[in-house]
């Protein structure tokens, strides 16, 4: 099979959650680019009609539907309506997650990190907890089910979940929840990808590292956060959403077909340790 052939994801239905902004919109951009027909689902309604004119005049199919990944019912709606959209469903990227909030240490830009109040255990509030969960967890888990409503029938898909390198590695400036919510998100990929590969469906895991992204209040867009961080990335750069490209098409598409149930990790070498 020929490298157009094995990589190709022309006319395949797509579905990408959180599509809108940062990471999502660079899997829609990568899909769309190389002739899927791509839905983007978020909860955001003025960055989904902003990025779906922006590329359907551009000439890509891409179409918006605004939905809460925590409305179990309008996201199986919504994953209805691509499919009879696009006349199949093939991908599904369960990429929608929220902003942790703060960990039990804070500090600007080359400060020293310093105990922080407000994100620590005893502080830590019910509602901050169940409110990440529900996102980052039970809405990755919602999504893995109406994909695989529709793929398991039809015997075939790939199923992409964005956990994060913070499913493994422990960190003090990121909130607890968030911390869970990937790691727990990375299990299910597993248990899913057990489930599912008797009926030729993949379900694989994307751990990003420090990205540039809306994630973390949109801090990472600080160049002076930028900067420090990366002094820590042995490529002594943050990773941009157009990074994920490679690695994404390659899950979508026939290339990854026996390979189920992984994580891999994009991360520029951060869990490798400082280089240099």
């Amino acid at each position: 099979m020929k490298a157009e052939q094995l990589f190709s994801v022309k006319d395949r239905g797509a579905i990408v959650t959180g599509g809108a902004s940062g990471i999502g919109l660079g899997y829609v951009e990568a899909l769309a680019i190389n002739g899927a027909q791509v839905t983007i689902l978020d909860a955001d309604t003025q960055r989904i009609k902003l990025e779906t004119q922006r590329l359907t005049e551009a000439g890509l199919r891409v179409r918006g539907e605004v939905v809460d990944v925590c409305d179990h019912p309008a996201l199986d709606r919504a994953f209805d309506d691509a499919a009879a959209a696009h006349g199949r469903l093939d991908i599904v990227f369960a990429n929608a997650g929220i902003d942790p909030g703060p960990g039990f240490m804070s500090g600007k830009a080359g400060d020293s990190p310093v105990r922080n109040p407000a994100g620590m255990l005893e502080h830590y509030a019910d509602d901050r907890w169940n409110h990440v969960i529900d996102v980052n967890l039970n809405g990755i888990f919602a999504t893995l089910r109406a994909g695989a409503r529709i793929m398991r029938p039809q015997c075939s898909g790939r199923m992409i979940v964005t956990t994060s390198v913070a499913a493994y590695k422990c960190g003090p400036l990121i909130g607890a929840a968030y911390m869970v919510s990937k790691a727990g998100a990375a299990h299910l990929t597993r248990q899913v990808a057990l489930e599912l590969a008797a009926y030729n469906i993949t379900v694989n895991a994307i751990a990003p590292g420090f990205f540039v992204t809306n994630i973390g209040g949109g801090h990472s867009k600080d160049p002076d956060i930028q900067g420090v961080m990366s002094k820590t990335i042995p490529m002594h750069r943050v990773g941009l959403p157009q990074d994920m490209a490679g690695l994404a098409l390659f899950l979508a598409s026939p290339a990854s077909g026996y390979i189920t149930g992984q994580q891999i990790s994009i991360d520029g070498g951060w869990t490798l340790g400082v280089a240099d």
